[in-house]
């Protein structure tokens, strides 16, 4: 059996043109992080990393669970591309977008599934780093994340565009006695970026909320 994130998870990875609530639960990650503007080297570098690795423990698993019954996942899909994105302390915490990039702070990830272990992780990285060797592989790390209670919303179109998901977002958030929990935002790429043409972006937005006190 193969597990496929877009069929199974759709609660998550599924969600319209308006803001909804969600519970998130504890999810496994590999992830590394940066500081500037998304649109240089750096941070194109980094998601390449990840997804060296993402694609080795892919691989791995599946060699070792070939042949497993129906009942027993064989293989899964590399799941999307994700960003937790905040920025320097002199930026102010109060806008969704900078008009200087080079202030964002984030950490890019790719989820795992549950049954990736640590020594998996450091296995397929070590299998990486002699195959195709790297120095920001030495930056990811393995990590556990629990974002509970949230509010996401999916923007189509240009990343610049966002702050027009996020005040419907806010307006949710005011209607339903909810509030931000931080400053960060997560987005979630649906859409290969190397492949896909700006306007036609499909981006999940998320942010951690609680109830309004």
């Amino acid at each position: 059996m193969k597990y496929d994130w877009r069929k199974q998870e759709k609660e998550l990875y599924s969600p319209r043109g308006k803001a909804v609530v969600v519970e998130v639960p504890k999810q496994k990650f590999i992830m590394i992080s940066g500081k500037g503007d998304p649109n240089q080297d750096a941070f194109s570098e980094r998601v390449g990393a990840l997804y060296a690795l993402a694609y080795s423990i892919k691989m791995r698993y599946k060699a070792e669970h070939k042949g497993a019954g129906q009942d027993e996942m064989e293989e899964f899909a590399v799941y999307p591309l994700e960003g937790v994105w905040d920025m320097d302390d002199e930026a102010g915490a109060e806008a969704h977008v900078l008009e200087d990039k080079a202030r964002l702070i984030y950490t890019v990830m790719i989820r795992q599934p549950d049954c990736i272990t640590e020594e998996r992780y450091r296995e397929a990285l070590g299998e990486v780093k002699k195959k195709k060797p790297n120095p920001l592989l030495d930056e990811i790390t393995f990590r556990t994340c629990e974002e509970g209670l949230c509010v996401q919303i999916l923007h189509t179109g240009l990343f610049d565009d966002e702050p027009e998901s996020f005040e419907k977002m806010d307006l949710f958030l005011k209607e339903n006695q909810l509030e931000r929990k931080g400053h960060t935002h997560r987005e979630i790429y649906l859409k290969d970026m190397s492949r896909t043409s700006p306007e036609k972006m499909k981006t999940i937005l998320r942010y951690r909320v609680c109830e309004k006190q």
